[in-house]
């Protein structure tokens, strides 16, 4: 019984035995799954250099070119005029800005020109005496002489002699006493030096308008600078006379300036140089943000192209031979915010002129021309 068992097991090994080789040799003889190859599709364009300006973009607020801020060089009551001194008032060249009360310095101004004109005439006798041939022309300037009005140069001196005379009498020094007092009560009566408008009145009629005083600010509204920081490595590049474009923040409005000053001297923090554009435009006004576009130069035998092409600052992906992805050398000439003017191409190299995901050197692509 033993053996027929033993044989029985036998022969169930050999039979599974010969089923496991036969499975395992099916297994192992079963073709391979295959792919099917992708190739990426991507957009060129033909290389055609050109001469391409260099654009420097920069922002700034805009400053009225001619700004005064008024202060009092006098003291008195502030009276009122014409317009309301009030932020927003437009006054034409030499209008009234402000009139400061005076009435107590005219009077003592014409005190002093009647005793500038007592002097003169308590030494004509001596100057018909002592000089007689000068002695008209001291006559016509007394004959001249109006205490309402400006006083007239004193006349000129002949000779040493009558300087001394004249100087001795204290007639010089009266005249300049006199002089002096008429420039201070013009001070009493500030006028518009241009056409503009008032940004600032700190000051209202009837206030008591102290000698050094900040009464407001004046602006002339027909011209405006901006002022704009570019890197010191294009301080070469940056010359005066050069046309700017110049944008609102919404791209809305555009307008033309010019570069009228660039600073000798850069900034050692920031490693920046400044420019001055002026611009003329009836929409502006002072403080507004403008983004300006600076043609500093022009490169020949260059390509304007997308910074996002470049590969490591030193190459683009170009096609050869219809559908071969290969790195091409470039010369970086200088990066803009969104593009990069590149050199080192030739006329007529396939360009791929969107990023490809993945893409490297040998790759192979389908070209397709960018409309």
């Amino acid at each position: 019984m033993r053996n027929i068992i033993l044989s029985v097991l036998g022969i169930i090994l050999v039979v599974a035995a010969i089923f496991l080789g036969k499975y395992i040799v099916d297994k192992n003889m079963a073709p391979k799954p295959t792919f099917k190859k992708t190739i990426n599709t991507v957009f060129t364009e033909p290389i055609l250099n050109k001469e391409i300006p260099i654009v420097l973009s920069a922002n700034g607020n805009l400053i009225a070119k001619n700004k005064i801020e008024l202060f009092s060089e006098v003291q008195g009551v502030l009276q009122s005029s014409n317009k309301a001194f009030r932020p927003g008032t437009m006054y034409v060249q030499n209008e009234t800005l402000l009139s400061i009360n005076s009435d107590e310095f005219y009077a003592s101004l014409q005190s002093q020109k009647s005793n500038l004109f007592n002097l003169i005439t308590s030494v004509l006798p001596d100057i018909r005496l002592d000089f007689p041939s000068e002695f008209n022309k001291w006559e016509t300037y007394l004959q001249s002489f109006d205490i309402n009005k400006t006083v007239p140069k004193i006349p000129s001196f002949s000779s040493e002699k009558e300087k001394y005379f004249i100087s001795g009498r204290g007639i010089l020094t009266a005249y300049f006493n006199v002089k002096n007092l008429e420039v201070r009560l013009s001070k009493h009566l500030i006028k518009a030096p241009f056409t503009g408008v008032l940004t600032e009145a700190l000051v209202t009629p009837g206030t008591l308008v102290r000698s050094g005083q900040k009464l407001g600010e004046f602006i002339d509204t027909s011209v405006y600078e901006m002022e704009v920081s570019i890197s010191a490595s294009y301080a070469d590049m940056l010359k005066v006379g050069n046309t700017v474009e110049l944008t609102n923040l919404d791209k809305s409005k555009m307008y033309t300036g010019k570069v009228v000053r660039v600073n000798g001297k850069i900034d050692q923090v920031s490693q920046t140089i400044t420019a001055y554009i002026e611009l003329k435009h009836p929409d502006l006004k002072e403080g507004m943000f403008l983004e300006a576009n600076l043609v500093a130069k022009s490169v020949q035998n260059a390509v304007e192209i997308s910074r996002k092409l470049v590969v490591d600052n030193k190459a683009v992906y170009t096609i050869v031979n219809d559908s071969i992805l290969t790195l091409t050398p470039i010369n970086p000439l200088y990066f803009g915010k969104d593009k990069v003017v590149v050199g080192g191409l030739k006329d007529g190299d396939i360009l791929v002129s969107k990023p490809v995901p993945g893409a490297f050197d040998g790759m192979i692509v389908k070209a397709i021309k960018n409309d």
